[in-house]
């Protein structure tokens, strides 16, 4: 497994495991597998494990702590997201980022995890009703006392990357970032390189549509995130289907499947960013790690760009309400 490095001091493997999925949003998911995937991730070389303490309300950390019970606390790099607000039912309540709420998740998340300390710690949205400067404080002190490592952000535009990242040198930055999805290209990925912060590429498969394995008549079991997102509905999930089957000849000619071929090319943008890929199974593991085999030359990006060019998505990332929480969106 070959390394990259976000912020000024911290190497991971080139690829990270996206620990979500192992906790409901796309259905449910085999605990057992879930388990023995996250265990053949470390044996294939990944070190970075990205969850979130309100993924299936804990369930996604301590799903982790079990995984981990056979690995070396050293070798493996946990990044938690926090401030989700969630109801029994799993209903989204809003963001909290204040200091004080920070310093309680931290308390919870590292006796779900079992361990003594964070790698990166971040906000899993900004919390408009706070100042990404009381909220990256709380976390630089936990980082004095020994609880956290490092500060990263997810989602946040440019305003807040550099405020943040004034009060605390940030590792990185977790954003989507995918074929599909190349907003950040403009402003953001630029301000990222300008600052020294490093990109955790999340989305790089859109969720499965660019999988390879997504039909149209695929049926989504109740309580998938992918049953109300905009790409994966009527006329927009045939259009990107469409896009999905020139790739697949694109990868087809390199003897590589469209996951990989498009895994690589997020690879391809830059050795400062760091696909997670949101395996639940070793066997879909075991194929996006094939994807640090792609070396793709200048004819191969240029075909890619030609079968998926930028802006070619139809449908926006997230239904309406959700895009305008956001920051980076602004």
């Amino acid at each position: 497994m070959r390394h990259r490095r976000l912020g000024s001091e911290l190497s991971v493997g080139a690829l990270g495991l996206g620990c979500m999925g192992m906790s409901g949003p796309y259905g449910p998911a085999d605990r057992d597998e879930s388990i023995a995937t996250i265990r053949a991730a470390l044996d294939a070389g990944v070190t970075l494990l990205d969850t979130g303490d309100y993924y299936g309300m804990g369930h996604n950390e301590l799903l982790i702590r079990e995984a981990l019970q056979v690995a070396r606390r050293e070798d493996v790099v946990i990044s938690v997201k926090f401030g989700a607000l969630r109801d029994p039912r799993g209903a989204w309540l809003g963001i909290d980022a204040r200091p004080e709420a920070v310093k309680t998740f931290i308390a919870y998340t590292l006796q779900r995890l079992g361990t003594d300390h964070v790698d990166v710690y971040r906000p899993g949205r900004v919390d408009p009703r706070v100042p990404i400067e009381e909220t990256v404080g709380a976390i630089a002190d936990l980082i004095a006392q020994g609880y956290v490592r490092r500060v990263g952000l997810s989602e946040a535009g440019v305003d807040t990357i550099r405020r943040a990242h004034a009060v605390h040198p940030l590792a990185d930055l977790q954003i989507e970032y995918s074929l599909m999805s190349r907003g950040i290209e403009d402003s953001i990925l630029p301000t990222c390189r300008e600052l020294g912060v490093g990109i955790t590429a999340y989305g790089v498969l859109s969720r499965g549509l660019m999988s390879g394995h997504w039909a149209k008549d695929r049926a989504v079991v109740p309580g998938d995130f992918r049953s109300f997102a905009p790409r994966f509905k009527g006329e927009n999930l045939e259009h990107n289907l469409g896009l999905v089957e020139v790739l697949r000849g694109v990868a087809a000619a390199r003897g590589a499947t469209v996951a990989q071929m498009a895994i690589a090319w997020v690879l391809s943008r830059g050795d400062d960013i760091v696909p997670l890929v949101g395996a639940r199974r070793r066997d879909r593991l075991a194929e996006a790690v094939g994807a640090l085999e792609l070396d793709l030359t200048p004819a191969d990006l240029d075909a890619i760009e030609a079968a998926v060019p930028r802006g070619s998505a139809a449908g926006e990332r997230y239904g309406r309400e959700a895009m305008q929480s956001l920051d980076s969106e602004r």
